[in-house]
């Protein structure tokens, strides 16, 4: 009895998955560019004195949501030596400028 019920299963398992609907293929999440997400990994660098979208809680400027423009020379000003700061310097010496452009607009985002 056993045996014929394997063999019944083994014979209808072929028509069962034809007449099953197909599923449909898993989604692949949504990812951002590598341009923005490249940006991310370089503004988290920032996050820990300048909060995870800019806003600041404590001495820190708040630098989420001004303009771009603003930001990128404010970066700039630092690398140069032009304007001074505690420990900003010493952040803004590892990137270049397009990498301090697309910080800039990373936070520029946020309101």
């Amino acid at each position: 009895m056993r045996h014929d019920m394997t063999m019944a299963a083994l014979l209808l398992a072929p028509a069962l998955a034809a007449a099953a609907p197909a599923a449909a293929p898993a989604a692949a999440p949504a990812a951002a560019p590598a341009a923005e997400f490249q940006a991310q990994i370089w503004a988290s660098g920032c996050m820990a004195c300048h909060g995870t979208e800019g806003k600041a809680e404590g001495v820190a400027l708040t630098i989420g949501g001004r303009q771009a423009d603003e930001l990128y020379g404010i970066l700039l000003a630092y690398k140069l030596g032009q304007r001074q700061g505690t420990i900003m310097q010493q952040h803004i010496k590892g990137y270049s400028d397009d990498e301090l452009k697309r910080i800039a607009e990373h936070f520029a985002r946020f309101k």
